[in-house]
């Protein structure tokens, strides 16, 4: 039994902090200290049910003595980069919410607990969740590995806790570096920015494999290539290929890894755990002032109600930086359908035309939702002197102008190479646009801009409309493109172009029938 005060003790509280917290996240709003039967059998069928997807695979690799080829090794290793970036993220928000969010530190730092107790089983409550996202995706791995009989795939639990120890390491070390070289709130905001990019990252690193860029990944093959070869930098015997062997069960690999990652977390809490105290003495005590302005205060009145709104959502959003890049992140997944629009020309209008109108949809109703259920003072406008048609027109405005703007230059350059094509994106992100700010503005929910993440919860009505709305606006501008390109059965696709067109419409008008009446 854990010593109360100890290490382990305060480990155990640790894990049951995280599992509190994670079921605040899937729960909803409302957490829970022990799971329900319903969340019970729904995690029991999804392990059941990963267990048998891993044992089919583990079955098909199942030979006497495993001996992995290096092609395998050198995939593992690039894998196991890759999750490492991953992990890198999670420990920084994991140790951005442990530092400054959670606000328990300042009383246990003032209890009878050593600082440095203290630190240890924070650093592992860290380590702990990092890993158990990924220890939930592979343990079923090892799992069937020892079902039959192939015991090294039990390398899988002590590689994974090692990539978290250095991961959860790394990203300590940067929160605390942060915390000193641009204080305790910036540093929060950078950690939830790096979070929230991480993933658009990777979506970009995916499209690699486009057309476009066999010529340079066949030119860096041929650059790449002879330091592969055997007593090169990267050859076979390198130690580059360690974490790949290692997660794979090589036995020597996976014992030198576990105990690089028991000698890092020990030498991570020896050396910071000092700087650890006072980076939180810095975050709750200093207090940020903002400096007078010089001279007399001037202040600038406008007459158009329309254009003091749109400003002061537009201001609004500016100053939250990390709802900015919630929002920003769905801009990056347009990045690469613009480069292949831009370098294709009409050959690929159809199907990124599509997939813009998509994501236009998608910007539109998340800045709707900001605009319009997050807003913070909606009695006051209510009770202002003015008519609330106005103040609804400046708010679509203020959703809609963004989205345009940002959908002008890939319109343009389609305008240009195929006019009509070009017509129809404008047409159709414009409609998609329009009726995804009118769902939310007739059926959201007041909501508080902390619950971005999760709008989607506890409205059904307003995300059915949302998502099938977005379909219906895909699929008019994939129809339409397609049939102006001079395909086949031109007029099957006007024919479906119109039905989703219509389809688009009439969800529209099922949004205004369902609307939120005032009682």
């Amino acid at each position: 039994m854990a010593r109360v005060g100890g290490a382990l003790w305060l480990i155990k509280h640790e894990a049951r902090m995280f599992f509190y917290n994670a079921t605040f996240g899937v729960m909803g709003k409302q957490a829970k200290r022990q799971i329900g039967g319903a969340s019970m059998t729904f995690w029991v069928v999804i392990a059941v049910l990963a267990h048998v997807a891993a044992f089919a695979l583990v079955y098909q690799f199942r030979t006497a003595e495993f001996s992995p080829s290096q092609p395998l090794i050198m995939g593992a290793t690039a894998g196991v980069f890759v999750v490492l970036t991953l992990m890198l993220s999670s420990a920084l928000r994991v140790s951005v919410e442990a530092l400054f969010e959670r606000g328990d530190l300042d009383l246990l730092l003032s209890s009878p607990m050593s600082s440095r107790t203290i630190f240890s089983a924070r650093f592992a409550g860290i380590v702990l969740g990092v890993a158990s996202i990924y220890l939930l995706v592979f343990g079923p791995f090892a799992n069937a590995g020892l079902m039959l009989g192939q015991f090294q795939w039990l390398g899988i639990y002590p590689a994974v806790i090692s990539f978290s120890v250095f991961a959860a390491s790394l990203g300590m070390l940067l929160t605390l570096a942060l915390v000193r070289w641009i204080g305790a709130r910036r540093t929060r905001v950078v950690a939830q920015i790096l979070g929230a990019l991480s993933g658009a990252f990777f979506f970009l690193l995916s499209q690699a494999g486009n057309s476009l860029l066999v010529p340079l990944r066949a030119r860096a093959m041929q650059s790449i290539e002879p330091l592969l070869a055997p007593g090169a930098v990267f050859g076979p015997d390198s130690l580059v290929w360690l974490p790949g062997r290692a997660l794979l069960g090589s036995a020597g690999p996976l014992v030198v890894l576990v105990m690089a990652g028991v000698a890092l977390f020990f030498a991570t809490v020896h050396f910071t755990h000092a700087f650890f105290v006072h980076g939180l003495a810095q975050s709750v005590s200093v207090v940020s002032v903002a400096s007078r302005p010089r001279g007399t205060p001037r202040f600038k009145f406008q007459r158009n109600l329309t254009r003091i709104i749109v400003i002061k959502e537009w201001r609004l959003i500016a100053r939250d930086t990390h709802l900015i890049s919630q929002v920003l992140l769905q801009l990056l997944y347009m990045l690469p359908m613009m480069l292949v629009l831009f370098a294709k020309g009409s050959v690929a209008v159809a199907g990124i035309g599509a997939a813009l109108v998509f994501l236009c949809s998608q910007l539109a109703s998340s800045l709707s939702w900001i605009v319009l259920s997050a807003e913070d003072a909606p009695d006051l406008l209510q009770s202002a002197p003015c008519a609330q048609s106005t103040v609804r027109r400046a708010k679509l405005i203020a959703i809609a102008a963004p989205v345009l703007v940002l959908m002008a230059a890939p319109a343009l350059w389609t305008v240009w190479r195929a006019p009509l094509a070009g017509f129809a994106l404008v047409a159709c992100a414009t409609g998609a646009t329009i009726c995804a700010a009118l769902n939310v503005l007739w059926t959201g929910r007041p909501a508080s801009r902390g619950d971005f993440k999760s709008r989607a919860r506890g409205n059904f009505m307003s995300g059915f409309f949302e998502l099938l709305g977005a379909v219906a606006w895909t699929g008019c501008a994939f129809s339409i493109l397609t049939a102006l390109a001079g395909e086949a059965a031109s007029y099957s696709w006007l024919i479906g172009a119109l039905a989703a067109a219509g389809a688009a419409l009439t969800l529209c008008l099922g949004s205004w029938v369902l609307r939120n009446r005032p009682v």
